[in-house]
């Protein structure tokens, strides 16, 4: 059969349909991602070029800055050696009098106020104080002991003491500059200048200046930021904690870690650091990125780092980036009219066409549909005929399958009813054989006794028979049961076995009402307590834990033994139907199956435990019977 070429003249157009929806569905998502990519390329390079231009505008302030702090600090280098110019203070030193030390101490306090410093004190050579010229005060330093002193040390071997520290006696911090006075070639004592370098702070503070200065330890000693001040810069060792505390140079101050909540290095001695904001300097951030920027401080070995807040660079990164993504957004917005605008000519154009080849094709088609309606015509009666066979076919399975299941469901009744008369039959083969045995020896009384348990046995067999087929019917799974009572007729039962080889029993529940059945109780009891005995039948000294506990309205009966265990293959099949560890014929393995579905069957559970010490847990969970609320009167 040849095909008319004519037919797929018009395909384009409809064709163009799909890819078209696909760009309407792909195009918005993707100039969205485009946006966001070349917004935030755009951001980065402004950030990037900011923090550069930022840091070569914060190298030019941190060495103001640090040269204005090393010249506070060298502005009071010289006054300790100043004092060996003083012939008084020599002569303290070699012959320590009241008058020469009442006149060194007013010597030291019109000095000390001239200068402007916080202290000046003269040491001997074991550190005792001789003269301070805070001796009117009542913190003075007169006669303190200060040889502890790592300032006083470097100075009495002649080299140049230089302390940042916490008074011991007033709690002070302080900058110590200390010198060995010298007389003959010989150091005879210690001169030292106490400076107190709050009043940088205080600049710092009015500059609205974000800097601190730490010392050799990584101590922040100084800080426009009150709450970094006595803060490790670096993490310090639990060697390098205790040393210091027993120093006492920061006195009792536990000198925590100054963790910002971001770092990224930039540069040597450059970083980027997150601190949780200053509420003095900045009141609507939680948290604000500087630029830190470190120098070490001439003579001295401490480092000043300045902190270039970089909120004001961000924003205008920020604000440079959606510019991007909206000049980029608004080109993208008039190629795609101009495109659209495009294809409308072309589908108009198209579309004429296409009108035309479907004129010439309408009649050729209403043939071509009148044969397939024919056609599927016929398929859907074939169709008909063959679901109604199929639904015959499937109505004769079901009724199979339902028969099936009625003889399932009787062979799995009499195996369950087998298992169950199993032990009482059991029991009834002993007790009636006592009671022969008493008779011939004219014993009664106990022979009536025993007729009377045998009695007792078949009422229980009746009742076996009752409840499992109740159980068959899922009629009645409610009830109340005494759990004293359960556990003592379980025991009667398997009275035979405890006879014959001793079982020490240990009961440690409350006699409560649980809601079960008490046919059905004692079926699980007699299951669990029989079990237990047949794993302890090779024990020397066989033992039974009864113990009970209440938890989450439900009762807990544990069964534990002390017995030779579960080996672990065997425990992922314990509840399986027909599953026994037992040898031969003596299980049929429905036992633990039977119990874990009785007590579902009343809201409880059947679980077992596998303690370390060896044996075997079954735990029985229960609900309590709640108790019956009073009728008012």
């Amino acid at each position: 059969m040849k095909c008319d070429s004519t037919l797929y003249r018009a395909a384009p157009p409809s064709l163009a349909v799909k890819p078209r929806l696909i760009r309407h569905l792909f195009l918005p998502p993707l100039i969205i991602a485009l946006m966001i990519g070349l917004g935030y390329i755009g951001f980065w390079v402004s950030e990037h070029y900011g923090i550069r231009s930022l840091s070569e505008n914060g190298q030019r302030q941190l060495e103001l800055h640090a040269r204005a702090v090393e010249s506070e600090i060298s502005k009071y280098t010289y006054l300790p050696s100043l004092l060996e110019l003083e012939s008084s203070v020599s002569q303290l030193l070699a012959d320590p009098s009241p008058e020469l030390r009442q006149r060194v101490n007013e010597y030291l306090e019109g000095l000390n106020r001239r200068s402007r410093s916080r202290a000046i004190y003269v040491m001997d050579t074991t550190g005792r104080v001789l003269a301070t010229s805070n001796w009117r005060d009542v913190d003075s330093y007169l006669g303190e002991d200060l040889s502890f002193r790592a300032y006083f040390q470097n100075a009495v071997r002649g080299q140049p003491g230089r302390f940042y520290g916490i008074g011991s006696t007033s709690g002070e911090p302080g900058y110590y500059l200390a010198h060995g006075l010298e007389e003959h070639g010989k150091i005879t004592g210690v001169a030292v200048v106490k400076v107190r370098l709050e009043a940088m702070e205080e600049r710092w503070q009015r500059a609205r200046l974000e800097a601190f200065v730490s010392d050799e330890n990584g101590i922040i000693i100084l800080s426009s930021d009150p709450a970094r001040r006595l803060k490790s810069v670096l993490p310090l060792s639990d060697d390098t904690k205790e040393r210091l505390a027993r120093s006492l140079q920061y006195y009792w101050y536990p000198l925590n870690e100054l963790q910002p909540l971001a770092r990224e290095k930039l540069a040597e001695g450059e970083e980027k650091l997150t601190f949780p904001a200053n509420s003095e300097l900045v009141s609507d951030e939680e948290n604000i990125s500087y630029l830190s920027q470190t120098r070490p401080l001439s003579d001295t070995p401490w480092n000043f780092t300045l902190l270039t807040p970089l909120q004001d660079l961000r924003r205008e990164a920020i604000n440079q980036g959606i510019l991007v993504a909206v000049a980029f957004a608004l080109v993208a917005f008039l190629l795609i009219a101009w495109n659209e605008r495009r294809k409308v000519i072309a589908t108009r154009l198209a579309a004429r066409e296409a009108l035309q080849e479907a004129n010439n094709q309408l009649e050729r088609r209403i043939t071509e549909r009148t044969t397939d309606l024919r056609a599927s015509n016929e398929r859907l009666k074939s169709q008909i005929r063959e679901r109604r066979l199929a639904e015959e076919t499937l109505r004769r399975a079901q009724d199979e399958l339902v028969q099936a299941g009625k003889l399932a469901a009787i062979g799995q009744m009499s195996t369950s009813i087998a298992h169950e008369l199993n032990q009482p039959l059991a029991a009834l083969r002993t007790l009636s054989g006592n009671t022969v045995r008493f008779l011939e020896r004219g014993q009664l009384d106990v022979a009536s006794t025993n007729l009377k348990t045998i009695n007792e046995l078949i009422d229980r067999m009746g009742r076996i028979t009752a409840s499992l087929r109740s159980f068959a019917r899922r009629g009645d799974d409610k009830g109340q049961a005494c759990l004293g009572k359960a556990v003592d007729a379980a025991l009667q039962l398997l009275g035979g076995r405890m006879e014959s080889a001793p079982v020490q029993v240990h009961r440690e529940f409350d006699d409560v009402q649980v809601c079960i059945d008490q046919t059905r109780l004692e079926q699980i009891l007699v299951n669990l307590i029989g079990n237990a005995f047949d794993a302890m039948q090779a024990q020397p000294l066989p033992e039974l834990w009864l113990e009970g506990e209440e938890f989450d309205g439900k009762y807990r009966l544990r069964v534990r033994d002390n017995g030779h265990g579960i080996d672990a293959e065997a425990r992922k099949h314990l509840f399986e139907p027909f599953f026994t560890t037992k040898p031969g014929e003596q299980g049929l393995g429905l036992g633990l199956t039977l119990s874990a579905s009785l007590a579902a069957a009343t809201g409880g559970h059947l679980g077992v435990e596998h303690p370390a010490s060896g044996g075997t847990t079954f735990v029985l969970s229960l609900p309590l019977v709640s108790p019956t609320p009073a009728e008012p009167i």
